[in-house]
């Protein structure tokens, strides 16, 4: 399972955030590095019946493999002075997925922002807000970083969709066309590619789509934009070439199926939109 690492610093501490699947977990064990006990302050914090009693909740809401027998078993022994608990003990005996220890590089003790927010409040009040704060700004500088990835791509396709249409212009327009027609074939092989990559036509797209604001290429993938952009190109090149647009259509369609089915097993494309 590939892990995605991140660090904030908050009040002086410097704090792991691993993202796994697209779920961010902090380090619950960087949180205690300023504050006096350390690391033993999480098992301290999960001999607290409220604690337990939340940790068990969260379980239930997000996570269908939980085992709510056992976590009865734990809410009523927590609080006595008998009750023992750790990460380790908890996630064995009720498949918990909120928490979970890992030894090795960036090792310690991790829990789901949602829990570790709830950790941040015991230790300090003052420490959770700055918490929150600094997530939330490194969440909002990598969805700024995807939105720029994405209007690149964007602007990408439409630098090759003038190439596209200055070909068109060229060998598919016979001359003393009205403006309509004109219009007609630059629409022909717009859809061209439209349907060579999305299987349906602009108008079909408008129609199953009307809610949507703007057009199938603005809802598109990262992926798709690349394809476009691609097959613009090559498009402009069948053209020149003067093969006619049936036989096109089935090789751009060939070469979408080929270039998508790579890009979206490409660890360096995966690695981009992280």
């Amino acid at each position: 399972m590939k892990q995605k690492v991140n660090t904030i610093t908050v009040q002086n501490s410097e704090i792991t955030i691993k993202s796994k699947n697209g779920i961010d977990y902090i380090c619950l064990t960087d949180m205690t590095t300023n504050f006096d006990g350390g690391a033993a302050l999480i098992e301290q914090w999960l001999r607290n019946k409220d604690t337990v009693e939340f940790l068990g909740i969260w379980e239930r809401i997000n996570n269908p493999n939980f085992k709510t027998p056992e976590f009865e078993g734990f809410k009523n022994e927590a609080g006595t002075n008998r009750f023992f608990m750790s990460v380790k003990k908890w996630v064995a005996a009720t498949n918990a997925v909120g928490v979970f220890s890992q030894a090795g590089r960036y090792g310690g003790t991790y829990a789901h922002k949602d829990i570790a927010f709830e950790f941040g409040s015991w230790l300090s009040a003052e420490f959770k807000l700055y918490l929150i704060k600094e997530f939330q700004r490194l969440k909002d500088a990598e969805q700024s970083q995807h939105k720029l990835q994405w209007q690149v791509q964007r602007t990408l396709a439409k630098v090759n969709y003038k190439i596209h249409t200055d070909a068109i212009k060229k060998h598919l327009i016979p001359k003393k066309l009205s403006a309509k027609q004109i219009s007609y074939v630059y629409a022909s092989e717009a859809d061209l590619l439209n349907m060579a990559l999305f299987s349906i036509t602009a108008s079909e797209w408008r129609k199953q789509n009307s809610k949507l604001k703007g057009n199938m290429r603005d809802h598109a993938t990262i992926e798709q934009l690349v394809v476009l952009s691609n097959l613009e190109s090559i498009n402009a090149l069948l053209i020149q070439k003067g093969m006619n647009q049936k036989d096109r259509l089935k090789e751009l369609n060939s070469i979408a199926i080929s270039q998508m089915t790579s890009l979206l097993s490409s660890p360096s494309i995966k690695k981009l939109k992280r």
